[in-house]
């Protein structure tokens, strides 16, 4: 337990008071010292003013004084600077510190010189661009009405949509509807683009992985489509704390970008806990479940009536805390419900009435998922407890962020679960506070974003030879594109031939475009919500049990051809789990080492039993690693039945959905023969060895990389004759399969870390490079642990496992990492 709990409560507010008696209540729970592994105090910090600009408009100054601001924080001083400059900025300060008015100030104030201005903002949600549309509107009628200011969108009704292209001064959306709504029709947009000079891109940090990829060709044919409306962009930029702004930036928008990192702004005092679940059993190093923890630890904030905000990582996490809170704090009858949930599936109009009931306080606990970490204006909470590490430094701070935004004191729980990466943070709490923020990456000439954008920009506009787009050869794509039916080539430019409408087919955020709409049938047939093509399969099945708003509904029917999930509510006791199968086929090798034949001693001395001697047999203990392009199938082949609170298993089905392809890259090491058979375990006991290895191999990839758990996935299957081969033993290894009694042996097995995007988006390749250190670090790991025969915390779960399936991982990983080890410590053994 850290040196000291107690948490001084000022003369001020009785909030800090109300968190101190949480947190003695926390470390009460921790007899041993065991659960409250870092309590650290982060104190107020004093505000760094500026003036504002010289420049700024002597009717904008009187609005801002109006409102309270006399004086720009620094940083907002030097962004709107900068901005009047006429470069390309980004802004990189926490949440909460007023980079809304590094864009609003100088965009308004330019639009007050010059009428005709235009300005774009781009939101990564829809609710983040309704949130701001406030804010602007609050200016413009301080201002007299002097400018227009809309939101264009989903939900933007038909009737009005032709006004805001006429009228709009300031036009709010997203990049889908960029993408869909406004590039391919900018023809009926030519009052924006003959004037447009700003573009915001709110949220930078968001746009990482496939979405980021897909926004940087956005950008780069909306950038296209002003230089024919003889303009060019000026962009401004805010992100939360990232390691690589300027670089992310730089490559979303191919120009030189000026990166503002110096933070202006007050915080008030904050303090960070983090608690791991006692172990209830040491042996198995099983821990209470991190979901009902968290939700014991947020009852605690609410009952000392600390409003608090709960995140979850899954739509079903949130959907069984917001079960478990409201069933602990059950609304008065007749009254509305205090506790809510708020994630991606339900409508627009049940989100915004959530976010109003958070700012005026009736609503005192919701649970989340990551769709309230970005910067909506929800008031000011007390609390957050972030069930289960977020996956990155970057998200876990912003989700800290969400409680004390505007002023008083707060308090954050991370509230760990039994995984290798949530243990690794609460155990070394010096590296997330000594760490700085992941980098985020993105690809934007992967060949199947770029290709599938370079037919949008061909439908907006005819190519022209010299045009660039990325780092392609766009000559030879269009000369492909044209084969296929898609383009035709008159003089020197390529038009757009086919029927199809391009970017209708293209989603920005995931595999597919296409939503199902989930209709309550208990009554008369009701909207209650759509799920993206992909969740629906886990979600959504027939037979599951779908959870919204904490209401139980069974799934009666999956309608494909309509894209729809018909439900009726049920009332029982327990909440359905998606099993999903995986398989990888190897397309193309991009590269491939194997490790040097020369061994150590362990291989040595237990090869010789084998007559393995591998300075005279070529089968020497040994394996491969490789990077290239793989193709991913997987397929929901059956659901579980999980029991609430308890987490029993009580009943299973089977199912027979849809299979989803998927071409992406992927990094894989092949234990080869020889390496197998010196092992001295069963044929059961080596699999679960290596499913083992698989699951500390992707934890550990995940620190190496700074990469989302989410970006990697992973599989084991038997090593093709040769790339791309279809042969009848192409078949994933299943876990079930490995531990059973009639486990098949595999001869040469290869363990997938694959990129969980379509295309992938770079992770193979960096893999490859630094194998060696993934080896060594996943060993220690693993040898780390304290438990006896695998746990959640190093090689998955033990009941999950083959009795002896750490000691087989390790086995393995020696082998590895001595094969792996140079030359000539291996040629003294030899000798």
């Amino acid at each position: 337990m850290p040196h000291s709990l107690a948490v001084r409560a000022p003369s001020t507010g009785q909030s800090i008071a109300r968190v101190a008696e949480v947190l003695d209540a926390l470390a009460a729970r921790d007899t041993r010292g065991e659960i409250l592994t870092a309590v650290r105090h982060f104190p107020a910090r004093e505000a760094q003013w500026a003036d504002l600009p010289a420049w700024t408009h002597a009717d904008l100054a009187a609005t801002y004084a109006a409102k309270g601001i006399t004086r720009l924080y620094s940083h907002q001083a030097a962004a709107a600077e900068a901005v009047r400059e006429g470069k390309n900025v980004v802004v990189v300060t926490p949440t909460a510190s007023g980079k809304t008015l590094c864009y609003n100030l100088p965009v308004v104030n330019a639009i007050l010189e010059n009428s005709d201005t235009r300005a774009l903002y781009l939101f990564p949600t829809k609710a983040l661009a309704q949130d701001q549309l406030a804010e602007l509107h609050d200016l413009n009628e301080r201002l007299e009405n002097r400018f227009g200011v809309f939101t264009y969108d989903g939900d933007t009704p038909g009737g009005a949509r032709k006004a805001i292209r006429e009228l709009g001064h300031i036009v709010l959306t997203n990049p889908d509807m960029l993408h869909t709504g406004i590039l391919p029709h900018h023809t009926r947009w030519t009052r924006l683009f003959e004037n447009l000079r700003y573009v915001v891109l709110d949220e930078l940090h968001t746009y990482r992985g496939v979405f980021g990829s897909h926004l940087a060709n956005v950008l780069r044919r909306l950038r296209r489509v002003a230089r024919f409306y003889g303009r060019e962009l000026q962009f401004i930029c805010s992100s939360a704390t990232i390691a690589n702004p300027g670089e992310l930036a730089g490559r979303l928008l191919e120009a030189e970008v000026e990166v503002l990192e110096a933070n202006g702004a007050p915080a008030a005092e904050k303090t960070f806990v983090f608690y791991n679940p006692p172990v209830v059993n040491r042996a198995l190093g099983i821990r209470r479940s991190y979901i009902n923890e968290s939700s014991r630890v947020a009852q605690e904030f609410l009952r000392h009536d600390l409003q608090t905000i709960v995140f979850a990582n899954s739509r079903l996490h949130t959907e069984l805390l917001l079960t478990y809170l409201q069933q602990a704090n059950p609304h008065a009858p007749g009254g509305a419900e205090k506790i809510r949930g708020y994630r991606g599936g339900y409508l627009p109009g049940e989100r915004r009435e959530i976010e109003r009931g958070l700012r005026e306080g009736r609503i005192r606990g919701v649970v989340s998922t990551s769709a309230l970490e970005l910067g909506i204006d929800v008031g000011s909470l007390d609390a957050a407890v972030l069930a289960g590490y977020p996956g990155t430094i970057a998200s876990t701070w912003q989700r800290a962020g969400r409680a004390g935004r505007r002023s008083g004191s707060s308090c954050a729980v991370l509230v760990a679960s039994s995984a290798p990466l949530d243990q690794f943070m609460v155990r070394n709490p010096d590296y997330f506070f000594g760490n700085t923020p992941e980098h985020a990456f993105i690809q934007p000439d992967n060949l199947e974003i770029l290709v599938n954008h370079l037919k949008c920009a061909a439908f907006e506009l005819p190519i022209r030879p010299e045009e660039r787009f990325g780092a392609v050869d766009v000559r030879e794509l269009c000369a492909r594109l044209a084969e296929a039916g898609y383009l035709h080539r008159a003089g020197e430019h390529w038009h757009w031939t086919h029927e199809a409408y391009p970017a209708d087919t293209v989603s920005l955020r995931s595999v597919s475009s296409d939503n199902f709409v989930i209709v309550d049938i208990t009554g008369q047939p009701e909207v209650i919500g759509e799920i993206d093509f992909t969740s629906a399969l886990d979600m959504v099945h027939p037979k599951a049990i779908y959870l919204h708003g904490a209401q139980q509904y069974h799934v009666e029917h999956l309608d494909f051809e309509e894209r729809k999930a018909y439900v009726k509510k049920v009332d029982c006791d327990y909440y359905t789990d998606a099993i999903r199968y995986t398989q990888v086929r190897v397309l193309d090798i991009a590269a491939q080492q194997r490790s040097p034949q020369t061994a150590n001693a362990v291989i040595l001395s237990e090869a010789k039993d084998l007559n393995l001697n591998p300075a005279t047999n070529p089968s020497a203990p040994s394996y491969t690693h490789a990077h290239g392009d793989v193709l991913v199938r997987s397929q929901v082949v059956g659901f579980k039945k999980i029991k609430f609170f308890t987490n029993e298993n009580v009943g299973a089905g089977q199912l027979e959905l849809p299979e989803n392809e998927m071409h992406t890259t992927a990094w894989w090491i092949t234990l080869e023969r020889a390496l197998l058979e010196s092992l001295p375990f069963s044929i059961s006991e080596r699999q679960s060895g290596m499913f083992g290895l698989l699951h500390a191999l992707e934890s550990v990839a995940t620190l190496l990389l700074m990469c989302d758990t989410r970006d990697l996935g992973t599989s084991i299957g038997e090593r093709p004759p040769a790339p791309g081969a279809e042969n009848a033993e192409f078949a994933p290894l299943r876990l079930e399969d490995a531990v059973g009694a009639n486990a098949r042996e595999f001869f040469e097995p290869n363990l997938y870390l694959y990129d969980a995007y379509p295309g992938g988006i770079g992770f193979s390749e960096p893999l490859f490079r630094v194998h060696e250190t993934l080896l060594r670090q996943t060993r220690e790991l693993i040898a780390g642990c304290a438990c006896e025969q695998g746990c959640p915390s190093c090689v998955g779960p033990a009941g999950d496992l083959a009795p002896r399936a750490k000691e087989a991982a390790l086995a393995i990983l020696d082998r590895l990492c001595r094969c792996g080890e140079g030359g000539a410590s291996a040629a003294g053994l030899a000798i």
